[in-house]
């Protein structure tokens, strides 16, 4: 888990954490990475034109997986 405050090391699934958060709050954005919402500063394109996206206090490009950019068409 990676906040803004460090990262850590959770055993537990994200499947599992996915059914324990609100899922208007928390997307699964790929494979192995869910976001809070209200953190998404941007959505763009990056290599090949995949979609991106950007946190608001994190300086890293998160891609987005395929199967999850329809979470996207909204915004």
């Amino acid at each position: 888990m990676v906040t803004v405050a460090g990262e850590s090391l959770i055993g537990t699934p994200l499947k599992e954490l996915l059914g324990r958060l609100d899922p208007t709050q928390f997307w699964q954005i790929h494979r192995a990475t869910m976001v809070n919402v209200n953190e998404i500063r941007s959505v763009g394109r990056g290599l090949a034109g995949r979609m991106t996206l950007a946190l608001k206090q994190r300086p890293e490009a998160l891609p987005v997986g395929p199967n999850d950019t329809h979470l996207f068409k909204q915004l």
